[in-house]
């Protein structure tokens, strides 16, 4: 019965037209992101043959999030949210608008591409903790779980959208298309949050002294056994699993020997595999299963299924990994961040979500970096079947000691 009444009460929030509008404002901004995301790797490859590169690029994506996450969730509580989002957002919007420009004239260069890279992730961190702030201004506060979860769903079909659609621009027009949409999807999303926040948005300006004092209390919430071991799954997906996508034209090219249709395809499957993740992921579980278990085994089979990837040489069975890839690496994270969420407070909530998104992009940027390295000294190959191994044995132990504390 309660099944239906979700059914029931979905449609109904999709038809209320500010969040409709975000949702869709969202979905459309996010496809531009991924078709950029799955451009640049390419675009970056074939200019320097170099995955150390493409490593690189990855990691000055994410760094900045190491840094600058916690601050951006300072500027939320302290400042108008909507003059963050644009500020931060328009800044990234106008340093792809570089980008294209530079294509365009033949003047683009690698090094270009890794500073702009630098400036996005720099942008995303400062502006994202206003940005999630959006969603439960929009609803009924009983409809705000079910709002995030159709904004996980949104993530996830862009997910699946953007780099199906990418592969086939690619092949056809080449990068600058992809480019271009992504310039482009800014527009609805700049327009969408003008009309859809609160005019009267309230603002909570806090002392720097307590905003300060905020951040020494992270190393007393790192005590607790539940969310280092929820942390540490999410670190050692995101470093030795998740650099997988990064490095999926390197597979393409010097595995498969395959082109940039085929790595459209398999981004898609990767994508496919994530939304198929996320609806698991709402799937009701027994009681007495902790999610955190469920989560470091599910990462396990995500570890086995990158050492699997580096072993075999048929398209076919990589784009059936590849979703498999997407089923795990999402459904993990999804289980992590809900135990999370079960063991938060009100006064601690938002300290362990940042906590959350530093390991995740801690994980992404250092894993980036140490993988390209191995994979320019090693091959691609063999630098993946390091990773899903360690990842294995990594994700095995954590799930040994979250049982030993019992």
């Amino acid at each position: 019965m309660d099944n239906v009444k979700q059914q029931i009460k979905t449609p109904s929030l999709l038809h209320t037209r500010k969040y409709l509008a975000f949702w869709l404002a969202s979905l459309v901004s996010n496809i531009g992101s991924w078709m950029q995301q799955v451009a640049q790797p390419w675009i970056i490859l074939t200019m320097s043959g170099s995955s150390f590169m493409v490593g690189l690029d990855s990691f000055m994506l994410n760094a900045p999030g190491i840094v600058f996450t916690l601050w951006g969730g300072i500027l939320a509580d302290r400042l108008n949210r909507k003059n963050v989002i644009l500020l931060f957002q328009g800044i990234q919007c106008l340093s792809i608008v570089i980008l294209l420009v530079l294509y365009l004239v033949h003047a683009l260069q690698v090094w270009m591409i890794i500073v702009i890279s630098l400036v996005v992730g720099t942008t995303d961190s400062l502006s994202m903790p206003s940005f999630q702030s959006i969603v439960p201004s929009l609803v009924k506060p009983k409809d705000i779980p079910l709002a995030i979860t159709l904004n996980s769903t949104q993530f996830n079909l862009s997910r699946m959208l953007g780099p199906a659609i990418a592969g086939v621009l690619l092949a056809k027009f080449g990068a600058i298309t992809c480019f271009g949409a992504n310039t482009l999807s800014y527009i609805p999303f700049f327009v969408s949050l003008y009309w859809i926040y609160p005019k009267k948005a309230e603002e909570v300006k806090k002392p720097q002294a307590e905003a300060l004092s905020r951040l020494r209390d992270f190393p007393v919430l790192l005590r607790d056994h539940k969310i280092q071991g929820s942390l540490a799954t999410i670190f050692v997906t995101s470093f030795f699993c998740a650099p997988l996508i990064t490095f999926t034209p390197v597979l393409i090219l010097s595995i498969f020997h395959g082109a940039v249709g085929d790595y459209g395809e398999v981004m898609g499957a990767f994508g496919l595999g994530g939304l198929l993740g996320a609806s698991m992921g709402f799937i009701p579980i027994p009681v007495t299963m902790k999610r955190n278990r469920i989560a470091s085994i599910v990462a396990l089979f995500l570890g086995i299924t990158v050492f699997t990837i580096a072993l075999i040489h048929s398209l076919f069975l990589l784009f059936a990994l590849m979703v498999i890839a997407g089923i795990t690496l999402t459904l993990s994270n999804i289980y992590v961040g809900t135990y999370l969420q079960e063991h938060a407070t009100n006064s601690n909530r938002g300290k362990i979500v940042s906590l959350y998104q530093l390991s995740l992009q801690a994980g992404l940027a250092s894993g980036s970096i140490s993988i390209g390295i191995l994979s320019s000294h090693l091959g691609i190959a063999k630098a993946l079947i390091i990773s899903g191994i360690l990842a294995a044995i990594l994700h095995f132990l954590i799930l040994k000691r979250s049982v030993s504390k019992l």
